[in-house]
């Protein structure tokens, strides 16, 4: 067996797509593999800022023997067709065709094809060019008095060699002969571009990546980030501090180094005033550098990661950090201090500058309907009405700020500092910052109540409006993160237990969102009711959200199908709540799932799809409304059918206080006891009995028992055992 080394050896890569690319690699080069007979054992992609690298191990010296046997006419067949099977099979004539019998004795002509496979050191240097030329980056760039050909090669940056070697483990590997766009394979690699740039010649990935090592790169980043973060944390702890890790930071610093060499730095304390926040973000985004922290505080010292070992110790590299750290904290001082001098009520006219959507209007206009629907949602989550209402008339004011203009992802947080300092309500500053949240699955929710208004108003207002212009997530495009915000809405309404009337509240914000965009109704251009459309939105994300949770899918589904029943003419009926209270939709499936892992759960489930299988194969023949009618108590013959009765009665009335007080669990304790009943009359009684009168009384017993378990849930969503008439 035999090994592939592959390194493709450019200008500086990005850091964000090294990780992508090195994957993109051995995807490529293995499916390739694959496709043409050759199995490997095991492949490693690896990424430094000037190369990518892919270890094959494992792989035969040539391709696997072909024999194909291909099928052709019959005999006698016209002589196009067989002209054709000739072509396709690469035979010279029939002579060189077998005829064999099929099982009616016919005779037909069958090709045997035979083809040796190739040498895999050829297989390869026909793979690899391809991959290369046509390798999947997000942006490239073509180069040089090439350029000008409009197939010439395009990287993500100028590449400068190609080392492709193939040998087994005890041979000297041989070179994979290839050009592309005159750059020819070989065995020769380079070093650190400063530390040590000299040519080196390799022959497998065990020397690779050692003599890569000595010239001072190390080839997995993996193992930089580890030797980052631990250098980082020694240097702090000498210094009694306390690193902030940040793995998005570390991430991409490991991919800016091929030597990484950990230095500390330090700035004035008089930057310390500053909220600590802008500190981090103007060292994280503008040098790359870490922030240190001590006793919970953020101290004036900070980490930053070099890509050379200098002969000072690195005190110049330092130096140079320190000044350029220094000029952007003086900078970020001066907007702090300077948005601090506005109250932001005073910025409120600029919001109206800012185009939120060419079809929504301004960001000025949005702030008005979420501050009226903040109001309105504050006493249905617990809220103080005329804070709601103040911290949604504020919670975009910071967007206009100098210091959110610089760092537009400290939008919120600056303004819940500019709302303190400004003498605002705790709740109202805190409410500015949280009302994003949650920006992930993993974020955390806002629990203040003022937090939670303004929140969800933000999130509704952005949905509905949306929803309004027919601007809708399609397959895995979602430009304005609407799925995103409806899970949001989702996690803040189950995670804090609220009753929230979603149909309603997103009914009454289409009228707002028409009258300021001079809209006429509450339906979109497709003529789709907004607020009913996006309330399957919420159930659909609704679902994904239960099944990461663990929820059966099949459960959901039940839940959600529960429908009103009446089981005659004379009886009222009773209703299933509106399903767009997703709490009581979460606490039903609960219930469910514990419901069906008892015993009783389990067979009256069982039993449940016996009685429907029945009535699905009856109304086959007596139609879909056969059974609509009570059953008449007259014709009760058997003790059974008068005991089965008398139990889906006493649970029709059960379940109907249950569900009335949304007691789920209670409902279906009052469906367990309709298990026993159920059970003795599958065994004892007759369904189809040959009276007609009999027959048709039973099977409107049945769909009783149907109506009334559907009136809970739609067990007919529910996986399980069948039951046989």
């Amino acid at each position: 067996m035999s090994d592939l080394l592959l390194e493709l050896f450019s200008e500086e890569i990005p850091a964000r797509m090294q990780r992508q690319a090195a994957d993109d690699l051995k995807r490529l080069v293995t499916n390739a593999l694959v496709d043409r007979g050759l199995t490997y054992e095991g492949a490693a992609a690896y990424a430094t800022p000037r190369r990518l690298a892919l270890q094959v191990v494992g792989l035969p010296s040539r391709q696997p023997d072909l024999r194909e046997e291909r099928k052709g006419p019959r005999v006698g067949a016209p002589e196009a067709a067989i002209a054709g099977f000739l072509k396709s099979a690469g035979l010279a004539s029939l002579d060189q065709a077998k005829i064999e019998k099929d099982k009616k004795g016919a005779e037909f002509y069958l090709a045997v094809i035979e083809r040796a496979g190739a040498e895999t050191i050829d297989v390869l240097a026909e793979i690899l060019p391809a991959i290369i030329k046509g390798f999947p980056w997000p942006k490239s760039m073509r180069w040089g008095a090439a350029s000008e050909r409009g197939d010439s090669l395009r990287w993500v940056r100028p590449l400068h060699s190609i080392v492709a070697t193939f040998g087994p483990e005890t041979e000297s590997p041989e070179v994979v002969r290839f050009g592309v766009d005159g750059i020819a394979s070989g065995n020769v690699t380079h070093g650190h571009r400063f530390l040590a740039p000299q040519p080196i010649r390799v022959k497998r990935f065990e020397d690779y990546a050692l003599s890569l090592e000595r010239a001072k790169v190390v080839i997995d980043a993996a193992r930089r980030r580890d030797i980052i973060l631990h250098d980082a944390k020694d240097l702090a702890f000498a210094q009694g501090l306390e690193l902030v890790e940040d793995a998005g930071l570390l991430e991409e610093v490991a991919g800016l180094v091929e030597w990484p060499v950990t230095l500390m730095g330090a700035f004035d304390e008089s930057f310390l005033s500053i909220p600590p926040e802008v500190i981090r973000a103007t060292i994280r985004v503008n040098q790359k550098c870490f922030v240190l922290r001590k006793d919970n505080a953020l101290t004036n010292r900070f980490i930053l990661v070099s890509n050379i070992e200098a002969s000072d110790g690195g005190a110049t590299v330092v130096a140079g950090n320190e000044r350029v750290i220094a000029a952007r904290l003086s900078d970020a001082k001066f907007f702090y201090e300077t948005d601090l001098k506005t109250k932001l009520e005073e910025r409120l006219p600029k919001l109206d500058a800012i185009v939120f959507h060419e079809k929504l209007g301004t960001q000025g206009e949005r702030v008005k309907r979420i501050a009226a629907l903040a109001k309105e949602l504050a006493p249905i989550v617990g809220a103080d009405a005329f804070l709601a209402e103040r911290a949604a008339t504020l919670c975009k004011a910071d967007l206009v700020s100098e210091m959110v203009g610089e760092f537009p992802e400290l939008q919120g947080l600056m303004g819940r500092y500019y709302a303190s300092a400004q003498g605002e309500d705790p709740s109202v500053a805190a409410a500015i910052e949280e009302h994003y949240k949650p920006q992930g699955p993993n974020d955390r929710i806002p629990t203040d109540p003022v937090s939670i208004a303004v929140a969800l108003a933000d999130k509704l207002d952005t949905l509905v409006g949306f929803w309004a212009i027919d601007e809708k997530p399609t397959g895995s495009k979602d430009p304005y993160a609407l799925r995103r915000a409806a899970l949001g809405v989702i996690r803040i309404v189950l995670e804090n237990e609220l009753r929230l009337p979603l149909h309603g509240v997103m009914a009454g914000l289409v009228p707002a969102i028409h009258a300021q965009r001079k809209g006429v109704d509450g339906r979109n251009k497709s003529g789709h009711d907004v607020a009913a459309d996006l309330l399957e939105f919420f159930v659909d994300r609704l679902k994904v959200y239960l099944r990461d949770k663990g929820a059966r899918h099949d459960l959901i589904d039940a839940a959600l199908g529960a429908v009103a029943f009446a089981d005659s003419d004379e009886e009222k009926a009773t209703s299933a709540p509106l399903q767009d209270d997703l709490l009581m939709i979460t606490h039903k499936v609960e219930a469910l799932d514990s419901f069906l892992a008892t015993d009783d759960g389990r067979n009256l489930l069982a039993g449940y799809k016996r009685a429907s299988n029945i009535l699905k194969a009856e109304e086959k023949k007596d139609g879909p409304d056969a059974y609509a009618q009570r059953h008449a108590p007259n014709l009760r013959i058997e003790p059974q059918e008068h005991k089965l009765a008398a139990a889906i009665a006493r649970a029709r009335e059960e379940t109907a206080e249950h569900l009335s007080k949304e007691d789920f669990a209670g409902a279906m304790r009052a469906l367990s006891k309709l298990r026993e009943p159920v059970d003795v009359f599958f065994d004892d009684v007759t369904v189809n009995a040959d009276n007609a009168d009999l027959r048709l009384n039973r099977l409107r017993l049945l769909a009783e028992l149907r109506r009334v378990m559907m009136g809970v849930a739609d067990f007919s969503k529910i996986a399980g055992e069948t039951g046989a008439a």
